[in-house]
């Protein structure tokens, strides 16, 4: 069984109701966020990519702000960022047990910054995954970035370390602030951030990845 399966399989009735209540739920009014650009503005592409149960936001290295993410220079070739956030002990495994996922949704737990380095696209090197486009100025790149640097536990200190190797050769997972739990999953997560950065999307009762992708595909061309 695949680790979606499994994960759906100890959460499904934990998490019924609440996909109940945010099916019930309308979906709020989308409008262009107050980050995307005005019509002399530069404009900076985000993406938000989902596999159908994990999320993750990918942004230009080359846009970053001076001194944002001192991590960044682990991945010196990287043209693209992606930051995924989750449970500790079950997104790092290989080969997650019941038990693993039983824990994460039932009670909150620490938390890890999965951090990938692209050469290309999002798009190009995940291509089974969906990736939507999101634009936005630089005041709401640093609002998502600096929502992204202060999700690294660094524990006072300039720049942390990677505690072990990530899922792909040219990704690394880092502590993590905040915890995992049934209600404040990495779509949760993810939301946050966009949030933070201006986009009208909601963080309360996004838990699953369809969740949140059902907020951000109407976004794609509301900076253009």
């Amino acid at each position: 069984m695949d680790r979606l399966s499994r994960f759906l399989a100890v959460g499904l009735c934990l998490v019924s109701a609440v996909l109940l209540a945010a099916a019930c739920r309308p979906e709020p009014v989308v409008s262009p966020p107050p980050s995307a650009a005005g019509p002399d503005e530069a404009q900076i592409v985000v993406y938000v990519m989902s596999n159908g149960w994990h999320s993750a936001i990918a942004v230009p290295t080359a846009a970053l702000p001076e001194g944002a993410i001192p991590e960044a220079a682990d991945f010196p070739a990287a043209d693209y960022l992606s930051f995924g956030w989750g449970d500790a002990t079950y997104f790092p495994a290989r080969d997650p047990t019941t038990a693993m996922a039983l824990s994460a949704a039932l009670q909150p737990t620490p938390a890890v910054l999965h951090l990938a380095g692209l050469t290309s696209l999002p798009g190009d090197v995940f291509p089974a995954d969906e990736v939507v486009e999101l634009r936005t100025t630089s005041a709401g790149l640093a609002a998502l970035v600096a929502y992204l640097d202060a999700a690294f536990d660094r524990d006072g200190a300039t720049r942390v370390q990677a505690r072990e190797p990530g899922l792909h050769r040219f990704s690394l997972f880092y502590p993590a602030t905040d915890e995992f739990h049934l209600f404040n999953t990495c779509n949760t997560w993810t939301a946050r951030g966009l949030q933070a950065a201006g986009w009208p999307v909601r963080a309360s009762g996004t838990v699953t990845a369809e969740d949140l992708m059902v907020q951000v595909r109407p976004l794609a061309s509301a900076g253009e």
